[in-house]
């Protein structure tokens, strides 16, 4: 499937249609799609650190991300189209279902 940069209104009904079922948790900061979670300790965090890598890693598309203990703080862009496209929503999607299983 091609993937190419989403123009802002579709930006904004995705992170829309995201927002809906994660609490309006995601938000767009320096141009990239952002959440933090926080998790009860950090043997939860990496588990879903760890879940989150190897989806990522099967989808080629790989978050920014830092952690501190309990936290951690995600960033999405497609850097081969320069900005935020589907791979960003969908990954994002996939997160959330982890974060709920941990």
């Amino acid at each position: 499937m091609t993937h190419r940069k989403f123009a802002q209104h579709e930006i904004e009904e995705a992170l829309g249609q995201l927002n809906a079922s994660a609490q309006k948790a995601w938000l767009i900061e320096d141009e990239k799609l952002t959440r933090t979670f926080k998790f009860k300790d950090f043997q939860h965090a990496f588990g879903f650190m760890s879940m989150c890598a190897i989806y990522a890693e099967k989808k080629d598309h790989h978050p920014e991300w830092f952690n501190v203990y309990s936290t951690v703080k995600i960033q999405l862009t497609t850097h081969d189209v320069s900005g935020i496209s589907h791979k960003d929503f969908d990954l994002a999607k996939q997160m959330e279902a982890f974060a709920s299983r941990v």
